[in-house]
Parts: structure tokens; C-alpha cells; sequence
């Protein structure tokens, strides 16, 4: 336990071409859950908590680490399962995260080790699952499937974002050309698909989805087996970084080769933090990056390049 301790703010550094390193934690059960390494700013065990009040119980109170004060999240009774009871705090762990700009702590009952796998390794849960549930991928790992929690979703839940752009950013002007544009967005998050997708018809573009890089991958070479240029098609694809079977980076890189489509405008975005994000963009040839979500900086990204296509 020390040794993951101890290097997960150095494991956070490293990044690579459809890499994916896990932390392995576990909540009340036997099932072990998995979260993107990337996203994670320390481990530690569970402090003494002030307690707030609250309209769910599922926030346990607020940490005071290194300087800052931290809202503390059950995450097992965030996901429907049962609670830790407040007599087990002591013996829990927090994984200190930072989503969409929001830093906040999980608490879980363990922490196992950290895994490092290829986002190809990572498949999409079965449909047959339905929609109703905190799953964004699965992974087979010793014979047995570790679970990646859809955690934009349970944030979502808990802290609702609005998702109206504002009429400084869409004027009307601004509405009426934003019409004659079409925007392809790429997350494995329904709630962050849904989330960009609102936004962006609120603006007023016509917006197609894909689940992954592989899926977008495919649909962009369907179209341009049908003689159909995507580039002249869609504005810009925005797709997300992290995500089953095929990452952005790897997806930007795969649409940089294709001759076809090698001048597509790509935007990248994340829920992730740190330079190395920018770095990753510039390597990648990506033509810019967004932190998600803030619907007017994303309205404002694709107000900016419809002005440059205007331009020509």
C-alpha cells in the first residue's frame, strides 16, 4: 500500500499513445472498480472529516488537505451500494480526483495497485446492461471484470451543470450561421455526449455523436468510402481523450495520416488536468484543447473556428 501511496502523483506524469494506467480500489464488495490514473492527484488515507450539512448523504463532510478543503464523497453509496458506516471512516481511503475542474475525494474501502493496460483492452459494457447505471468500460483482468465508473455521470447527479449557452456568446447573429454547421462529438460519457450535444444545438449546429475513437474512426471512413468529404461535412470533431478501444490521441493521429481527411479540424478535450494535456495535443497534430465542461467556452470554440472557415 505504501508504494502506491507514495508514487501516484509520479505515475500521473506519464503519458502515451492509447496508454491507460488504473488504479484498483474496492468499495464494499469483492468487485473491483478501476479509475484513469490521469485523473487522480493523491492517495491517502481517510483524515478527520468536518461534517456539512447536506441534502445527500452520500457527501461525507470535507477534508482539509495540504491547504485546500476537499468535499469527501462516498462513492459506494454515490453508486447505490451500501454506505460506510461512520464508525469504519477511519479505515477508508480517499483517491483525491480532479473532474471538470472540480477537485474532490472518493472515499473507498481499499486500494489495490496500480495497472497498466492499452485503452484497446478496455471494452464498452454490454448493452444487454441498459442505460440506467454508473458503468463507462469494463476489463478482463485475472479472469475477472473490473468495472470503470462513469464518474462525470455521478457527478452530474449530484452537482446538476446547465447547459445554456448564453446570448453573449450566441447572439442571434451568431444562431443563424452556427446553422449551416455540423459538429461530429466523440465521448464514451453519455452524460458528457449529452451535456456538449445540448450546448451545442442551443447554439444551433447539427450534432452527430460517436461513443469512441474507433466508433468516429469508422463513421468518418464510411463516409469517405461513399466519396462523402468530411472535412467539407463537419466543422471539427471535439472528442474526449479518454475512452474505450481507441483514445483522442489516437484518433487525431489516425485522421492525421488519412490524406482524406488529414486537415479536419480536431479539438481535444478532457476532465483531466495538468500541461501535459497541451503537450499531448501539439504531438498528436490536434488543432486545439478544451477542459470540459463550461458550455460558453465550448460554444465559444466552435463560434471561433465557424468565424475562421468565414474567413476562409
Amino acid at each position: 500500500m505504501s508504494g502506491i501511496l507514495d508514487t501516484v502523483n509520479l505515475r500521473t506524469q506519464m503519458v502515451g499513445q492509447n496508454r491507460l494506467e488504473l488504479l484498483l480500489f474496492g468499495l464494499e464488495t469483492n468487485q473491483r472498480y478501476g479509475i484513469n490514473v490521469f485523473k487522480v492527484r493523491e492517495v491517502l488515507q481517510c483524515p478527520e472529516l468536518t461534517e456539512v450539512p447536506r441534502q445527500t448523504t452520500a457527501i461525507k463532510g470535507m477534508a482539509h488537505i495540504r491547504g485546500e478543503t476537499i468535499p469527501v464523497l462516498d462513492l459506494s453509496e454515490a453508486i447505490g451500494r451500501h454506505p460506510i458506516p461512520d464508525e469504519d471512516l477511519s479505515k477508508t481511503f480517499l483517491i483525491v480526483a480532479e473532474y471538470n475542474r472540480r477537485t474532490l475525494a472518493f472515499m473507498v474501502r481499499k486500494v489495490d495497485r496500480i495497472l497498466n493496460t492499452q485503452w484497446d483492452q478496455i471494452m464498452a459494457p454490454p448493452k444487454e446492461i441498459g442505460t440506467e447505471n454508473y458503468l463507462t468500460a469494463v476489463f478482463e483482468y485475472e479472469g475477472k471484470l473490473v468495472e470503470i465508473l462513469d464518474v462525470e455521470q455521478i457527478l452530474a447527479d449530484l452537482y446538476p451543470m446547465p447547459t445554456d449557452v448564453s446570448d453573449e456568446v450566441a447572439t442571434s447573429e451568431v444562431r443563424a450561421r452556427a446553422r449551416e454547421h455540423h459538429v461530429l462529438i466523440v465521448d464514451d460519457s453519455a452524460v458528457a455526449r449529452n451535456q456538449m450535444q445540448r450546448s451545442l444545438e442551443d447554439l444551433g449546429v447539427k450534432v452527430s455523436v460517436a461513443n469512441n475513437g474507433r466508433q468516429a474512426l469508422s463513421l468518418l471512413k464510411g463516409l469517405l468510402d461513399k466519396d462523402i468529404s468530411v472535412e467539407k461535412l463537419f466543422l471539427m470533431v471535439i472528442s474526449d481523450i479518454e475512452m474505450p478501444e481507441m483514445d483522442g490521441y489516437t484518433l487525431t493521429s489516425m485522421i492525421r495520416e488519412d490524406q482524406r481527411m488529414s486537415g479536419l479540424h480536431v479539438v481535444l478535450h478532457t476532465s483531466l488536468s495538468g500541461g501535459f494535456n497541451v503537450s499531448m495535443v501539439k504531438k498528436v497534430g490536434a488543432d486545439g484543447f478544451l477542459a470540459k465542461f463550461n458550455p460558453n467556452e465550448l460554444a465559444g470554440v466552435v463560434v471561433n473556428r465557424i468565424r475562421q472557415v468565414e474567413q476562409g
